[in-house]
């Protein structure tokens, strides 16, 4: 069984940047799409971006176009999102998820979650 843990998340001012991880064990990510959301208490749950099995790259919020990048390594069974000029409505909850997938399927129900790593965006 898939399971995956965020790391990275903090507190960072305005502008600033972060790096989030997501490793996954139980078994390898190689064959699964790969995706990072994020929700807060008064909003609902929002994708941010994904990246398939394939490599390649969707992004799910134009919000953060330009600014944040998905990544993976599968050798080290990890996901990133490097965010950059992160804003204050930036700040969420960050969780990643996995689709036994080729392809990223922004409409399908992601199968494995991580517990998610807070991203507070303050000055």
């Amino acid at each position: 069984q898939l399971q995956l843990r965020e790391s990275g998340g903090g507190l960072v001012p305005p502008g600033g940047s972060l790096n989030l991880s997501c490793t996954a064990s139980g078994s390898a990510m190689e064959h699964y799409s790969l995706a990072w959301f994020r929700q807060t208490p008064t909003k609902e749950r929002e994708g941010v971006a994904c990246i398939g099995a394939s490599g390649d790259k969707l992004n799910l919020a134009d919000s953060v176009k330009d600014r944040f990048t998905i990544s993976r390594a599968n050798s080290e069974n990890t996901v990133y999102l490097q965010m950059d000029n992160l804003k204050p409505e930036d700040t969420a909850v960050y969780f990643c998820a996995a689709e036994l997938s080729y392809f990223c399927r922004p409409d399908r129900e992601f199968e494995h979650w991580g517990q998610g790593t807070q991203v507070t965006v303050s000055s």
